[in-house]
């Protein structure tokens, strides 16, 4: 049987799941064939021996004019190129993540009658994988509910999770420890690839409005542009909050397992994440996410009691001053978030994806023998 070619890029959401699924295929012994576009600079790094392909792809939606135009044609060149390299490779199956860096690849799997599969990773579908999943073999889905499915598609094959990295994996099963009443409170903020500058304007700014007492006690990690650091570091030293930030951490999954409270964006990874490692969250959605979708994965957790769900048009200073004075006068509230959001997580979602993507490239050499 052949390799399993994955077709993601773009952004981290859609990256993590493709490297936990990879992760697993190779676990299991099978060949890994990673797609992407030529955005995916680091992919080699990203899928240590596995063999990644670029082929050209590009983003129509936002553009106009001349710029739609080159858009499409360098998809259609995308889909050329896939298709060459779907005869040579020659997959099993193909497995789509999303974002228009796959496009190119599950249109020439589809044109080519190839098993596929794609997974969404946010409760709702997005655009690509809206335009595609009456055309593929099955659908997997992060969430129990998930908007926007074709009607033909109204019932997932399988609601799998969302496949997160074996590094965070590693940690969620630490059990979460609420600070003591009077204690050090560890604060990890993070806004994802889009939407940090607000938190950079508005926290720093909510941190200053509480009281002296409850600054000392505070311990603050927070991922910030590289452009706003400095001015991140000049308020919070001379409020004396004791904090350390950065424009990228590379240990985030062990901060999040130490820490009390997150305050975050509302993408499926890190919701997905925060539910593995069972940890209380605020979480504000990125108002200008497509379609909305940041809002509809934070109403999971939030709904489930695992999350404070915080809009956007909601977050000023003083608002979210005085959440976080609730909270951290009330350690039994985190304790309670941190169970219920644990209870919310699936932590196999990497090995029922693989299940199902090596069903169907099993039933596509059953109908080729058949044929």
């Amino acid at each position: 049987m052949g390799s399993i070619m994955l077709a993601a890029g773009g952004t981290g959401g859609h990256v993590f799941p493709a490297q936990a699924l990879a992760a697993e295929l190779d676990r299991r012994g099978r060949a890994v064939d990673i797609v992407t576009d030529w955005r995916g600079d680091d992919f080699n790094n990203r899928f240590p021996g596995q063999t990644v392909h670029r082929i050209a792809s590009a983003t129509p939606s936002g553009r106009a004019g001349l710029g739609k135009v080159m858009a499409l044609a360098r998809i259609v060149l995308g889909i050329i190129q896939a298709r060459r390299l779907i005869r040579r490779v020659d997959p099993a199956a193909v497995v789509g993540f999303g974002g228009y860096p796959s496009l190119p690849t599950m249109l020439a799997a589809i044109s080519l009658s190839v098993p596929r599969a794609v997974h969404e990773q946010n409760a709702v579908l997005g655009r690509v994988n809206r335009l595609i999943a009456r055309w593929v073999d099955a659908v997997a889905t992060s969430f129990p509910v998930t908007k926007g499915l074709p009607r033909s598609r109204q019932q997932p094959n399988l609601v799998t999770g969302n496949p997160i990295r074996d590094d965070v994996l590693a940690l969620a099963e630490q059990p979460y420890q609420p600070p003591a009443q009077d204690g050090p409170f560890q604060l990890l903020v993070f806004g994802g690839s889009q939407g940090a500058r607000r938190f950079s304007e508005i926290i720093p700014q909510a941190l200053l409005a509480l009281a002296p007492d409850q600054r000392r006690r505070l311990r603050v990690a927070q991922q910030c542009r590289a452009e706003d650091l400095e001015a991140v570091r000049q308020i919070y030293a001379e409020a004396g909050i004791e904090a350390e930030t950065a424009a990228f951490f590379t240990d985030l999954p062990a901060r999040l397992t130490a820490a009390h409270l997150v305050i975050a964006r509302s993408g499926a990874g890190t919701v997905s994440e925060l539910a593995a490692a069972g940890r209380p969250s605020v979480l504000v959605p990125y108002v200008y996410a497509t379609d909305d979708h940041q809002t509809s994965n934070a109403e999971f957790l939030s709904s489930a009691g695992g999350a404070w769900l915080l809009p956007e048009a909601d977050l000023t200073p003083s608002v979210l001053a005085t959440h976080l004075v609730e909270l951290m006068m009330a350690p039994e509230l985190l304790q309670e978030a941190a169970r219920a959001a644990r209870a919310c997580a699936r932590p196999k979602a990497a090995v029922l994806l693989a299940d199902l993507v090596l069903a169907i490239a099993t039933d596509g050499v059953r109908r080729r023998a058949a044929a």
